[in-house]
């Protein structure tokens, strides 16, 4: 039995401690926010994120930091833009032998480093891994069938976390390729934006396809020059992950599109989504990353130029269809 903290009582903070305190784990779980404590501890379930699920009674809930003092496992299940702060509340708290788990997607937006770097940085002798691939927290929490990835550079960190996390209904796999596990689960959320974009705007399956196809392309070709094992995005932080964000309405990202879509200003579909939409912070990460490596990302910039520059949303098709002829494999990542 670990002992395993999950620093972030959102939706997937819920949905983990759920997984892993049903797998025989000591579960407890911290928030920066008094109101927040109260109300889950007194509720012990937020039925507007996860209606009808409930935390069980010894599961702790705390704003205490110091909670991490002798913890085993440190879940960080924060939003992206969070993580950095988080890390940084943990140094001098946490014990250096404590794994640490980030489950967030995302790019720091300040240095345009991957979540681990952050994390490393402020924490820099604890072990550090991640934990992505295709896992709505509504169907986590109510023990669907799930298959994750748990990547670190140092393979028995990674075998750690699967052990810790792998259960009835949920199978983990190890990958080393910490960096091409980061990517993909952070570049997907912008796909699954155009891909809303697309439904907003009334198209059909053929454009959402072509879109995750040529957006898995966009993925591994940044990765690939940030440094990643280009066979990671055929598999679930990439390829997997793409397909169940692009394709489901529990999505976020791809309910933003949607509302981006039908006309909705930015501001008009965040507010409506009503939670934090981690593609619309990539976008602009992914934007400098690009220019940073020199990598073409046409989805990618098309979603930028309509959140960021206000391009018109309703000639994004024609845009990206009006490109230059090109041979498919002159820009597929496997060359």
């Amino acid at each position: 039995m670990k002992k395993i903290v999950i620093l972030g009582c959102g939706g997937w903070g819920i949905a983990l401690a759920i997984l892993l305190h049903d797998n025989g784990n000591s579960v407890a779980m911290w928030s920066p926010f008094e109101n927040e404590v109260s109300s889950l501890s007194a509720a012990r379930g937020n039925e507007k994120l996860l209606p009808g699920i409930k935390l069980a009674d010894d599961i702790a809930i705390t704003g205490n930091i110091g909670t991490v003092s002798d913890a085993d496992v440190v879940i960080i299940a924060t939003p992206s833009v969070a993580v950095r702060s988080t890390a940084e509340r943990l140094r001098g708290v946490v014990n250096d032998r404590a794994i640490i788990v980030d489950v967030a997607k995302g790019f720091d937006e300040q240095s345009l480093e991957r979540l681990s770097e952050v994390i490393a940085r402020a924490l820099p002798n604890n072990p550090i891994a991640a934990l992505s691939g295709p896992s709505h927290a509504e169907e986590v929490a109510r023990g669907v069938p799930t298959s994750l990835v748990a990547a670190s550079a140092d393979i028995s960190v990674a075998e750690a976390v699967q052990d810790f996390v792998s259960g009835e209904t949920m199978r983990v796999y190890v990958n080393t390729d910490i960096i091409g596990v980061e990517v993909g689960g952070a570049l997907k959320n912008i796909i699954a934006l155009a891909c809303g974009i697309g439904d907003g705007l009334g198209v059909g399956d053929n454009t959402r396809a072509a879109l995750m196809t040529r957006g898995l392309t966009e993925i591994a070709r940044l990765g690939c020059a940030m440094g990643a094992d280009k066979d990671t995005f055929a598999g679930l932080a990439g390829l997997g992950d793409l397909i169940v964000t692009c394709t489901s309405m529990h999505s976020r990202n791809r309910r933003f599109g949607i509302e981006i879509g039908r006309g909705k200003s930015v501001q008009e579909a965040l507010d409506s989504v009503g939670m934090t939409v981690e593609g619309y912070h990539a976008v602009k990460t992914a934007h400098q990353l690009a220019q940073k490596y020199g990598v073409n990302m046409p989805i990618a910039n098309e979603c930028y130029n309509v959140l960021y520059c206000g391009a018109p949303v309703d000639t994004i098709v024609s845009r990206l269809m009006s490109r230059p002829k090109r041979h498919e494999l002159d820009t597929n990542w496997l060359k």
